[in-house]
């Protein structure tokens, strides 16, 4: 893997030079729209739909709409007065317990390593922070933008991961959530035993995307010219009352476990 970032982690007076990579990668497949008679890339240009002109990037300003087609206008330099600059330093603020952020905060996971100077300070903390039970929170600046973070142990690493801003939460409150009608305690019951049926270990490994895999199936039958027949939908069962779809699923529940179904 090829570092993204390199700095230090500022804990105390102590800084532990790093190394900064991206811990995940979505693997989601792209298509690119092409023109259906030649089968040429599409070109996409900036049009001015008043001037009916491609605009260069140098006539482009950065407008803030605070009315429905009416902009505040800002040139490049007073956009620039708003840009972080980079410190090189992952700057830790507090510690908290893990369990204290809930996971909607978090967004994008990075590994740490320790740089050719950093390896005995990088272990100090990794072990502080198993002995503490405590995870770090963190500011840092990535591209011109300062971002709130934690740092905690993933395996053998450091990890550090992104998370929002309380702000950046959206509120629950206008959702509707209650239920039409009330659950009798036999569902309840049922619901109960259904969730403790299905209750295992997390195991990462038994979960797939079948959809992705199925398409690369379809993508490389389309390459080698043996282009498959897409499965048909199926079609939409009627609903079940509650109490026969949790029993019904008890018993699926209970036959599953045993045969180690993979998801």
């Amino acid at each position: 893997m090829r570092s993204m970032w390199r700095g230090s982690i500022s804990f105390g007076l102590v800084n532990i030079p790093v190394k900064m990579y991206a811990a995940t990668e979505e693997k989601q497949i792209r298509f690119n729209q092409l023109h259906s008679l030649c089968h040429s890339r599409i070109r996409y240009v900036k049009v001015c739909p008043t001037c009916g002109r491609e605009v260069n990037e140098d006539e482009i300003v950065r407008g803030y709409e605070y009315e429905k087609g009416r902009y505040a206008i800002f040139s490049k330099d007073e956009l620039e007065k708003f840009q972080s600059r980079s410190t090189g330093t992952v700057d830790i603020i507090r510690f908290v317990a893990l369990e204290e952020i809930d996971p909607v905060y978090f967004n994008k996971t990075y590994y740490l390593e320790p740089s050719e100077t950093g390896g005995k300070a990088y272990l100090l903390l990794k072990e502080a922070l198993s002995a503490a039970g405590r995870i770090a929170v963190a500011k840092i600046t990535i591209r011109s933008k300062t971002s709130l973070a934690v740092i905690r142990i993933f395996g053998e690493v450091l990890a550090l991961e992104t998370i929002f801003y309380p702000d950046e939460i959206r509120p629950t409150q206008r959702l509707q959530v209650g239920a039409a009608t009330p659950y009798t305690e036999k569902e309840f019951e049922m619901a109960v035993s259904l969730i403790n049926s299905l209750t295992e270990p997390f195991r990462p490994e038994h979960y797939t995307d079948e959809r992705r895999q199925d398409m690369l199936e379809l993508i490389e039958e389309k390459i080698t010219g043996r282009e498959g027949i897409a499965p048909e939908t199926p079609e939409q069962e009627p609903p079940m009352d509650l109490l026969a779809a949790l029993e019904a699923s008890l018993r699926e529940a209970s036959q599953g476990m045993g045969e180690g179904v993979r998801h």
